[in-house]
């Protein structure tokens, strides 16, 4: 058996014992779930349905103290480790069965500091809680898409929101980590502190330790509009043909995405469009509704079947296309570096695979602006691409399981002619080591594996799009990310 094979092998140790289980409540100053304790479904209980894992601990931390213990002890067992901060983690990455879960959603503590426009959030910090505490003072950073979404592993992923296009990824403003590693060492990385660590938390993940603490650079945002457009499904192409080239010349205080989606009760929808599929042209605006309106203009004169165009907090509009929790998920991107004629029609004709009525969301993001700007050599190099699709299948019923697997991969198939291979991680599901390297880029992938063998070099962290340590990798490189 090689060392990397070794080291794998180990990773399959998963079970705890029972003495080990007594011996980790004294001194946690969190909570501790066993599989037979009351409030242990509810604790270990994902996002995403499909996922069915019964870790062995579950250890809700409350301190970087807790972390070390939890950790100390899962390593002296040889069990599994994984990670759980907002727990939105669609392949299931934030449960183990049978290991132990290191659960940071007890740390969620925001310290906004507006002179210095800065702020600290805890591992386990939502996305919807970092907004409301930074809009009090008219600032944000950029967020994602969704208010319940966990700002670290959201953040250390790359991080692609609303704002991207005005103020850059999130990984762009992220100041500094504090963390702990495998061997229970709490350390800090920023530019000035292990910088090669710091340019690893960059889109490298939860690779390197447990992120207790996180510090971003935040940016005045005094407005925000949002514009909800819909149109009747048959409308699709011309609506999408007039919202890419809206896009392509829009200024970088507007984002947005066109969407397929399921019409949802609403005040401004029409009764007779609810549990609808319809077209949606999505702009979010760094400014005020007179901005959003002349921009969208060509939209707005296509006369919509329903719209909402309106000024309003950032944190009431992040929770406007919020993915529900309790239903069935997967998902994937493909990054695309043109987006003519023949891909619009391509992803409007896929929209008729969709689940109706579901949650599901079938969706085309414009990129651009400020991230495509940036001079960082970050682990990033997705953030380049024009476009993204990203085919979200949210459904209820088992029954459906196939149908809506299949659907994803036809929508990836569809875009392959205009694939970059650079995707955003944060997007898939666990699609294989290939599909990691494509999203971090092969230099950077080394990079980051020689990151990996200095702070992780066993792999516990594991639970992950996953780096592998160098030791641990195969013989024979992956195949290079295609280029479109």
């Amino acid at each position: 058996m090689t060392t990397g094979e070794a080291i794998m092998a180990r990773l399959k140790t998963r079970t705890i014992s029972d003495k080990a289980r007594r011996d980790l409540r004294p001194g946690f100053s969190g909570a501790i779930f066993l599989p037979d304790d009351e409030g242990y479904e509810e604790a270990r209980t994902p996002f995403n349905t499909m996922i069915d894992l019964r870790p062995g601990v579950i250890a809700q931390c409350a301190s970087v103290d807790d972390v070390r213990h939890a950790l100390a002890l899962a390593r002296a067992e040889g069990a599994e480790v994984s990670v759980r901060g907002g727990g939105h983690s669609v392949a299931g990455m934030s449960l183990t069965d049978g290991g132990l879960v290191i659960d940071m959603r007890r740390m969620n503590t925001v310290t906004v500091d507006p002179e210095a426009m800065e702020v600290r959030v805890g591992g386990g910090t939502l996305m919807g809680a970092m907004d409301a505490a930074t809009a009090e003072f008219g600032l944000a950073a950029t967020g994602g898409r969704v208010s319940t979404t966990g700002v670290a592993g959201f953040a250390l992923g790359g991080g692609s929101g609303w704002l991207e296009r005005k103020f850059g990824l999130a990984c762009d403003n992220l100041l500094g980590v504090d963390m702990v590693t495998a061997d229970g060492d709490p350390i800090h990385a920023s530019a000035d502190s292990d910088p090669e660590l710091f340019w690893a938390l960059h889109g490298g993940g939860g690779n390197f330790g447990v992120a207790t603490g996180l510090t971003f650079r935040l940016h005045r945002l005094p407005e925000f509009t949002l514009g909800l457009l819909l149109f009747r499904p048959e409308r699709g192409p011309e609506v999408a043909r007039a919202w890419r080239d809206v896009m392509e010349t829009a200024p970088d205080e507007i984002g947005g995405g066109l969407i397929y989606l399921v019409a949802q009760a609403e005040p401004f929808i029409p009764e007779e469009l609810v549990d609808t599929l319809m077209c949606a042209a999505v702009f979010t605006c760094v400014g005020d509704e007179e901005m959003l309106r002349e921009v969208a203009g060509p939209l707005l004169r296509m006369a919509p079947d329903a719209q909402l165009v309106a000024e309003m907090p950032y944190p009431e509009a992040q929770k406007a296309l919020d993915d529900p929790p309790g239903f069935r998920n997967y998902w994937s991107v493909e990054h695309l570096s043109s987006l003519p004629n023949e891909a619009l029609d391509r992803f409007c004709t896929r929209a008729e695979g969709i689940i109706v009525p579901s949650p599901t969301g079938h969706i085309l993001f414009p990129f651009g602006g400020a991230m495509g700007r940036a001079q960082t050599d970050y682990p990033v190099p997705w953030r380049f691409a024009a476009w993204g699709v990203h085919p979200l299948a949210i459904w209820e019923n088992a029954a459906d399981d196939d149908r809506a697997r299949q659907w994803v991969r036809d929508v990836r198939s569809d875009m392959a002619p205009w694939a970059t291979g650079d995707v955003y991680l944060n997007f898939t599901a666990d699609e294989g080591r290939e599909r990691v390297v494509a999203g971090l880029g092969e230099d950077n992938y080394r990079r980051l594996s020689a990151v990996k063998d200095r702070l992780d070099p066993d792999n516990v962290f594991h639970r992950n799009h996953n780096v592998r340590p160098s030791r641990a990798e195969p013989t024979t490189a992956a195949p290079k990310p295609r280029r479109g």
